[in-house]
């Protein structure tokens, strides 16, 4: 329940010092960087999070598009079916699986999403504002979130040097929580080639940029393209960045061209 209460959330990770030297390397925070974000967010707008995005962005792009899930949406929401479980075999899967390591800390600390306590709980993890990880829209309104980053425009909601900061890389390298090799940009995920292994290929151009989520979902923008992509799915896939499915969805739209 610590999770679904906004300031117990942003107070202890306001008292949680850092994992390393900032700037020393980089790991991906999986669910603790929406309420860092949005505490930002928060103070500086005076709105929380979910109610700023939904008057700044989902309203005006008229996306379907929620961060904290009404209760009259309630009765739309997909069924999730999980993805296999970790294994063992893989560095991640192992590392999840490790009660001691950051990965495990990173994405089951608390282990409010992946807890089973019948179908108030569940109502009550959608109502919540959980940024980083609660996110509720169709693949269309995914996609459209992104729409004005892959075309900006003069007078737009983003401008072309907005977008250029999206897409510049500023940490790359091995990630102490995805344990893969990962590329960020400021928020958003860039290309990474860690074939065979887990990799997320985002088209042929280097502007390119977005972010996988849990199961293989994906959205992203590449502005020299002038391109937006939305995908998500019922049944989850396995890996942590795109899979096989989404990165055929990705390699389609780029022959289309």
């Amino acid at each position: 329940e610590a999770a679904l209460d906004w300031d117990t959330m942003t107070r202890a990770l306001a008292a949680q010092p850092p994992w390393w030297e900032p700037g020393t390397a980089h790991g991906y925070h999986a669910i603790t960087f929406g309420w860092l974000v949005g505490e930002v967010v928060r103070r500086a707008s005076g709105k929380s999070l979910g109610t700023y995005f939904r008057q700044e962005l989902a309203e005006p792009l008229g996306l379907d598009f929620w961060i904290g899930l009404p209760e009259s949406v309630e009765p739309r929401v997909a069924r999730l079916i999980p993805p296999p479980l970790a294994s063992p075999d893989d560095p991640f899967g192992r590392a999840l699986l490790d009660r001691e390591s950051l990965t495990r800390r990173a994405f089951l600390n608390p282990p409010t999403l992946f807890t089973t306590k019948g179908p108030e709980f569940a109502r009550a993890i959608r109502a919540a504002e959980i940024p980083a990880a609660n996110g509720m829209a169709t693949a269309r309104a995914l996609a459209g979130l992104y729409a004005p980053l892959a075309s900006p425009a003069p007078g737009g909601m983003f401008d072309r040097a907005a977008v250029t900061a999206m897409s510049t890389v500023e940490s790359e390298g091995p990630d102490r929580i995805l344990v893969y090799p990962t590329r960020f940009s400021s928020g958003f995920m860039k290309t990474i080639d860690n074939r065979p292994r887990d990799s997320a290929i985002l088209g042929p151009n280097p502007e390119a940029f977005g972010h996988v989520g849990a199961g293989g979902s994906i959205g992203m923008a590449d502005p020299a393209a002038g391109v937006a992509i939305g995908y998500v799915m019922n049944r989850m896939g396995p890996g942590i960045l795109v899979n096989d499915r989404g990165q055929s969805l990705i390699d389609a739209v780029y022959d289309c061209f």
